[in-house]
């Protein structure tokens, strides 16, 4: 585990593989540790031929939490943004720094869910620093798609605010919430998943706080598509055709935003990345990467 930093912010990263794969940096969700992308996942990656390098964002496992600055309700944040503690061109900043911290030129870049809206901001403020963009399973905008049912909505704010105080009940809410965000198309690999709730809480606790900054950052942030329209370097949009938690609009308009995209959507999966679709999913980053 190493350490960047962008001024005060302290950005914690892992590499796996050797130095000659091509770089590729992942960019974790909302709420979301590293370990969200599993190890088996980053080997994988490796084998096909990429440097792999996960981080915490702020606000999140082993990265500095801002604690004790606001975190205004995300349509607070919308409606003025200045009221957000900050927003996604700040993480965009941080996953730069690690870059720099990496002594990485440029890389491959992807993110899924808010991972993929930074992913997005990076390509956007540091285009010579991305050979390529892979936004997953995300939108250009939190007005494109990214209204849950209501049922679905209570249910995970209910999770994600439900304390828990051991790494085995963090195992089982994390079961809880990929069974309602996750793929009906798919088994849910249960065990992988528990691990990641167990090595989350081991690593740091759940801070419902610290999700809210996030949450705010996102909503002060606004719409990227006059902007995405600007990019030029090779880019993927992989969504799910049951993703609830952001319909398959918005990898339609996140595509449909970026000159020259590919849209990949997979039936049946929804807002994770089923291990059944692991090999698909390489298969399309080393091409785009190529």
């Amino acid at each position: 585990m190493s350490v960047a930093r962008n001024g005060a912010v302290e950005i914690a990263y892992e590499v796996f593989g050797p130095a000659d794969g091509e770089p590729l940096l992942l960019v974790s969700a909302t709420e979301a540790q590293m370990v969200m992308y599993p190890r088996d996942l980053c080997a994988a990656l490796v084998g096909a031929g990429f440097q792999v390098v996960r981080f915490d964002n702020r606000d999140a496992g082993l990265s500095t939490h801002l604690s004790g600055r606001p975190a205004p309700a995300p349509f607070v944040a919308a409606l003025r943004p200045s009221t957000a503690p900050y927003q996604l061109t700040d993480m965009a900043a941080d996953a730069v720094a690690v870059l720099d911290a990496l002594g990485w030129e440029s890389a491959h870049v992807a993110g899924s869910s808010m991972g993929g809206m930074i992913a997005q901001t990076v390509a956007i403020g540091y285009p010579s620093r991305v050979r390529s963009l892979t936004s997953i399973s995300s939108t250009p905008s939190v007005r494109v798609g990214a209204r849950p049912p209501l049922k679905v909505l209570r249910a995970m704010t209910r999770l994600l605010a439900q304390p828990v105080r051991t790494a085995e009940e963090a195992a089982e809410r994390e079961v809880a919430i990929y069974r309602l965000m996750g793929s009906p198309g798919y088994p849910l690999d249960e065990a992988m998943v528990r691990g990641i709730g167990r090595e989350s809480y081991e690593r740091h606790p759940s801070d419902p706080v610290s999700g809210r900054r996030q949450r705010a950052a996102v909503a002060a942030s606004g719409d990227r598509r006059p902007a995405l329209s600007g990019l030029r370097m090779p880019a993927l949009v992989i969504h799910g055709d049951e993703d609830v938690m952001m319909r398959p609009k918005a990898g339609r308009a996140t595509a449909d935003a970026i000159p020259g995209a590919r849209l990949v959507t997979y039936p049946g999966m929804g807002h994770d990345l089923p291990r059944a679709r692991w090999p698909a999913v390489i298969e399309e980053l080393r091409k785009v990467a190529a």
